[in-house]
């Protein structure tokens, strides 16, 4: 760790720490964040801090699964098209009716998918395997004990885990919910993340390049990774390269601090000695390219990545180092999110032993052909990539014909 007095401006670094280091203090310094209790409609897409347990059973009733008549099935036997059997109609069922009559052998009742099966039936003779004429009904078929019948809690049982902690909920887990009773959950709540943006070559996103400066193109960027690894964005806009201005941005009340730009060791570049003499810069420098001026640390409680101005650096450092440790503070799956693949090589990758590269490449004919490893700058080389491959700091590559895997964007 470098002492409060470390100013690496116009310097150089002294050592690159292993991606692999890197990595391991990330998950040593980040744990899920305390849990919040939210309602029913605000659960889509975060992660239950807790087991969900049913007080109920789903369904809380034997239920028929078909339109047609609740039958004693023994009154069914033998029937057929050419051998009907007379039976009573005694009444009809409603969904959500509670008053359900008797059903005595040689009796049925009308009934409706979802509703509840009454007393003495044991099956259910669809609609479309029945004669009904005033108030006889003719079974034209036989059905055997419990069919088209649902059983009370065959979805979900009394006193059975419906969802357990740890899962991110999906729509279809909101209903599951609803099922059971529930209005409000505990998840964990989600990281608040200033985006530091520092450049006074930089124009606000989405501006016309004017002269010799250029439109902040990370920003944009980052804000939308956060959003996907279950954190919250907080760009208020870009920051003057003026230490007191980094330095209070760096204060901000949140869980985490991304300062893109003023990150290496150029003349100005504050942020890894402001952070020395303020906090604590951990690592600074990692053996990676691109990205190799990547830092770490902490400022009080805040987590602080330092990323590299180019785009692709500060993508890359992101998904390696930043965007683990919101996953894990939003108590979401180390992994990255990405679908992984294994694909042949078209041509040869080159890397050098002692430093993981991240290599952009494009899909041709179900094979990868690399687009580059070097050009930190050049943004356009991941959105024409259709996703990358990691050569560990111990490979000099891979050969054409290699297979490897993929990781898609």
């Amino acid at each position: 760790m470098p002492d409060r007095g470390y100013d690496v401006r116009m310097t150089g670094f002294s050592s690159r720490v292993r991606v692999e280091q890197a990595v391991s203090w990330v998950v040593d310094h980040s744990r899920p964040l305390p849990p919040e209790d939210l309602p029913l409609c605000k659960l889509a897409g975060r992660v239950l801090a807790s087991d969900v347990i049913s007080d109920f059973d789903v369904p809380g009733f034997d239920r028929a699964m078909m339109d047609g008549f609740a039958v004693q099935s023994a009154d069914t036997l033998g029937a057929s098209p050419y051998n009907r059997l007379r039976l009573t109609l005694v009444g009809t069922i409603l969904p959500g009716d509670d008053l359900l009559p008797q059903v005595s052998s040689g009796e049925t009742v009308k009934i409706m998918t979802g509703t509840a099966i009454p007393p003495g039936a044991d099956a259910v003779l669809p609609v479309e395997q029945a004669n009904f004429a005033g108030g006889e009904v003719f079974a034209l078929s036989e059905v055997s004990p419990g069919k088209h019948v649902g059983r009370r809690g065959e979805d979900i049982a009394r006193g059975s885990m419906a969802l357990s902690a740890g899962r991110r909920l999906r729509p279809q887990d909101l209903g599951v919910l609803s099922s059971i009773g529930v209005s409000e959950a505990s998840v964990v709540c989600r990281p608040r993340v200033r985006i530091l943006v520092t450049g006074n070559e930089l124009l606000p996103p989405g501006s016309k390049p004017s002269g010799n400066r250029i439109s902040d193109a990370n920003g944009p960027m980052l804000s939308a990774l956060v959003r996907r690894d279950g954190g919250v964005p907080i760009y208020p806009g870009i920051v003057a390269d003026a230490p007191d201005a980094i330095l209070a941005a760096m204060q901000s009340d949140v869980e985490m601090i991304l300062v893109s730009g003023g990150s290496s060791v150029g003349q100005e570049d504050y942020a890894p000695t402001l952070l020395t003499k303020f906090g604590e810069l951990s690592i600074h420098g990692i053996a990676m390219r691109p990205s190799s001026p990547a830092g770490m640390g902490r400022l009080s409680e805040r987590l602080v990545f330092l990323l590299p101005g180019n785009p692709v650096s500060c993508l890359c450092a992101y998904d390696f180092f930043a965007g683990l440790a919101i996953r894990r503070l939003a108590g979401r799956p180390d992994r990255w999110p990405y679908v992984q693949t294994q694909l042949t090589l078209r041509r040869k990758l080159v890397s050098t032993v002692g430093r993981l590269d991240y290599a952009r490449v494009r899909i041709a004919d179900g094979e990868i052909e690399p687009i580059a490893i070097s050009g930190a700058s050049i943004l356009s080389s991941t959105t024409r990539a259709d996703g990358f491959v990691v050569i560990p700091e111990d490979s000099e590559g891979y050969p054409a014909g290699a297979s490897v895997t993929v990781w898609l964007y």
